[in-house]
């Protein structure tokens, strides 16, 4: 056996003796069990020139809901027809999970179907774009590993009960920005893409 060898081989039977390190709790951050409709309901601004309703979206973990310095996890409907306009983010990975419904799903440079049960891995720099395709809205989970996104989420809605000002195409836009992401503005046409 070679020295190199050797040495890998102690190294990791050492480490194996040496206690693990626990690191001390994050005093920012608190434990919490929310049920399905716990969390901070939010409702999104009107988007000038767009005729869909304005939706909502329920903040669940982040930063100004738990004190989550690493985590931001929402929930959100998303009704026939409606779609996620096409983005991406800068920083951040996102994982989205289709728990009820169907969609179709713009990724990269790639077109996916995605019914019930489906999940969807963004990385960073990835352009991404979802529409509900189904007949049923979708039941949609966002998990993200930063949770820089709150700063947009918060910025394009209102507290649920509460009228915010229409946001126009650029306000839409910089609010993107507020959550280190990049919003492609498309003019509305008669193709499929968002």
């Amino acid at each position: 056996m070679s020295n190199a060898l050797k040495l890998l081989a102690v190294l990791l039977l050492c480490a194996q003796c040496v206690p693990a390190q626990t690191p001390a709790p994050d005093a920012s951050g608190k434990p919490v069990v929310l049920q399905k409709s716990q969390g901070d309901l939010r409702t999104r601004r009107p988007r000038e020139g767009v005729a869909s309703p304005a939706s909502e979206f329920l903040l669940k973990i982040g930063p100004k809901t738990s004190g989550s310095k690493h985590l931001l996890l929402f929930t959100e409907e998303i009704p026939p027809g409606a779609a996620i306009p096409k983005h991406k983010h800068q920083a951040e990975d996102e994982i989205l999970l289709i728990q009820t419904g169907s969609a179709h799903v713009w990724l990269g440079d790639k077109e996916y179907d995605a019914q019930a049960g489906a999940l969807v891995f963004i990385p960073a720099e990835t352009w991404i774009s979802l529409k509900n395709t189904g007949k049923e809205s979708i039941s949609l989970v966002s998990v993200w590993n930063e949770p820089s996104f709150e700063e947009m989420l918060r910025c394009g809605s209102v507290p649920k009960g509460q009228m915010g000002p229409p946001l126009s195409r650029e306000g839409v836009k910089e609010c993107y920005h507020h959550g280190d992401a990049d919003l492609e503005i498309v003019q509305p046409s008669a193709d499929k893409r968002p």
